[in-house]
């Protein structure tokens, strides 16, 4: 076959926490791994696992080990192949683009105006783009996704793979082989080693501009041709290295850096399904960050927004730490000296695909001999630090008033989103809230709201976690005034079955319970791409509105025991403990190797926004 489009069944990616799969349903065993795996059938046959357990006995298999469930048994740790080069003349695993595209000491090429190093490489291998298929949230909720729908097994594996081991699912359709599952990541076909390498150089550099931007490029629908032919946004470039080294030809192609490329992947629309797999008519928005972003001051698509930007400009920004614009050689030669014909380029994107998740290059750091990502702590370390930096600089912004009435003071906080899509965006595990904290004159708290434990969980006045943070308990609604210490503000969405109650499941969600993220400016009620993106359960609260909201907060304080200081602070968290909790209540190996991974990470939230003022 010489034409690939992903055809993802619209509705089983589960984004960036998915699953993995086996093309053969061999068992395998390679250097550096140990993976059992079982065919499709003996999972979908009621075994709660899905049927690949890329995971190990952390004790060696002597039966001594705590499993964290009920069960008998060591605990299950994950043991994922090491990356290796190979170069199949279609694709290649970013080893070989390393050859030319990371950085070396003889070489000035891909350093900004200060000598410091920016190659794509060595700046994406730390990122989750680079891991996704690494991920063990992924493996986690992939493996949950099984569990429920497990005669839906061969699908969900091959759709999720689609966005996170896209070069497996391009390489089998090239090869005419079936759609490759989880288990290819974990054996030693060229399926596997392409896929391991998550969303690399030789896929996105590949795909053609057909469809982008349409309901067909969603949920992975982009499309790839083996013309061997790897785009960028440079005219005339220096072709002879690259095709002698590589067989690839560099090619100049606008859509390289299209809002509409990013979508393919970051537009999710998912099938609900019942147990016995059942499929429910329409599509569920499950994640919808380019629709977002279309709906947004940011477009620059179409008529552009008074903002307009791609999602590049802050994701794989064109000027350096401080600012200054990037102009140098993209490539030097492979003994690490520079290509004299090769004069400086600019625009020149650095690869830092910067989000809003330390908790994964956490994990990928502590756990290399686990994970075995292809890159080092002080690599992950640097990512974290650039996540750190967007949410606090360029994410939101707080505003805090109050006014005396009485015997009470009226605190109004307001929140604006500064991203050019919803905040928080994408995944529904990801939440932001607000912690509001008021003394007295004598500094005895009198006051608080959004506290969390030592797990991240949300507390009420007693210091105990709030309903809304346990299994099965009920959703934490949107707030447009708050005068209790047991509720808390919480910027979230969070999905509904067909029958209205929260779901955790990805399959069975068919709506929004509550949607009440942070719009971006300029969103439009009356735009072609409303509908899936509009705001639910946040009722007549007339300042939710495009960019902004406003939460007031009655407090007691009586005039002789002022002046209060009052303080508020916006947290986020990447993987809200509710979310979390109701992943470890499914039994599977791979949720119980990412519930250890995930039981010993630092849980702190991250900073976003704060504000403090005193009132008499």
């Amino acid at each position: 076959m010489y034409l690939w489009r992903s055809k993802i069944s619209a509705g089983l990616l589960l984004a960036m926490a998915c699953g993995d799969s086996t093309s053969d349903g061999a068992t395998t065993s390679t250097a550096g791994t140990v993976a059992t795996t079982t065919t499709a059938s003996q999972g979908s046959q009621g075994d709660p696992s899905s049927g690949v357990d890329p995971s190990t006995p952390t004790d060696g298999g002597s039966g001594t080990g705590d499993s964290g469930s009920s069960g008998d048994g060591p605990a299950p740790g994950f043991d994922l192949p090491a990356l290796d080069e190979l170069n199949t003349d279609e694709l290649a695993t970013s080893p070989i683009c390393a050859e030319c595209h990371a950085n070396a000491e003889g070489a000035t090429a891909m350093r900004d105006a200060k000598s410091r190093p920016i190659a794509p490489f060595d700046l994406w291998r730390a990122t989750a783009m680079a891991n996704s298929a690494r991920d063990p949230f992924w493996w986690a909720m992939m493996s949950a996704e099984v569990a429920a729908t497990p005669v839906a097994q061969a699908e969900i594996e091959a759709t999720c793979l689609g966005c996170h081991a896209p070069m497996a699912r391009v390489h089998n359709e090239f090869t005419g082989l079936p759609a490759p599952t989880r288990a290819d990541l974990l054996g030693d076909s060229k399926a596997g080693k392409l896929g391991i390498d998550g969303v690399a150089c030789a896929l996105c550099h590949q795909i053609q501009p057909d469809g982008l931007g349409t309901d067909a490029s969603y949920t992975g629908g982009f499309l790839v041709k083996p013309l061997r032919q790897i785009y960028g946004p440079h005219a005339s470039p220096f072709t002879m290295p690259m095709q002698h080294r590589t067989g690839f030809t560099p090619t100049k192609a606008e859509h390289t850096t299209s809002a509409g490329l990013c979508g393919s992947c970051h537009t999710l629309q998912t099938e609900t399904l019942d147990p016995d797999g059942t499929k429910l008519p329409g599509l569920f928005p499950e994640q919808a960050t380019y629709l977002e972003w279309r709906n947004s001051d940011f477009r620059d698509e179409g008529t552009p927004g008074s903002q307009a930007a791609a999602c590049g400009a802050c994701h794989m920004p064109t000027s350096d730490a401080d600012g200054a614009p990037i102009s140098t050689r993209i490539a030097r030669n492979p003994r690490g000296a520079d290509f004299p014909p090769i004069a400086p380029r600019d625009p020149y994107g650095r690869h830092i695909f910067v989000g809003g998740n330390t908790l994964l290059p956490a994990l990928l750091r502590d756990h290399s001999d686990a994970l075995r990502p292809n890159a080092d702590a002080a690599a992950f370390d640097a990512v974290i630090a650039s996540v750190r930096a967007q949410l606090a600089e360029r994410t939101a912004t707080v505003g805090l008033t109050a006014k005396r009435s009485g015997d009470s003071l009226h605190i109004d906080v307001s929140v604006h989103n500064l991203a050019g899509h919803k905040f928080p965006s994408g995944y529904p595990s990801r939440r932001a809230w607000l912690r509001i904290r008021v003394s007295d004159g004598s500094d005895a708290l009198r006051f608080r709201s959004g506290e969390v434990d030592g797990e991240g969980r949300l507390l009420d006045g007693a210091g105990q976690p709030l309903a809304s943070e346990l299994v099965g308990g009920p959703v934490q609604p949107h707030h447009p005034q708050i005068a209790s210490e047991d509720v808390a503000q919480v910027y979230e969405s969070v999905m509904a079955d067909k029958g209205g109650l929260p779901a955790f499941r990805l399959l069975r969600a068919r709506s929004f319970v509550k949607d009440n993220r942070l719009l971006p400016a300029g969103w439009d009620i009356d735009h072609p791409d409303a509908a899936r993106t509009s705001p639910v359960g946040v009722g007549a609260d007339a300042d939710f509105v495009a960019a902004a909201d406003t939460t007031r907060y009655i407090v007691a304080a009586p005039v002789v025991g002022g002046p209060y200081t009052i303080s508020v602070e916006l947290l986020y968290q990447p993987l809200a403990p509710r979310f979390a909790a109701e992943l470890f209540a499914v039994e599977t190996p791979e949720v119980r190797a990412f519930e250890a991974l995930y039981e010993g990470a630092e849980h702190t939230a991250e900073h976003v926004a704060a504000a403090e003022l005193v009132a008499p």
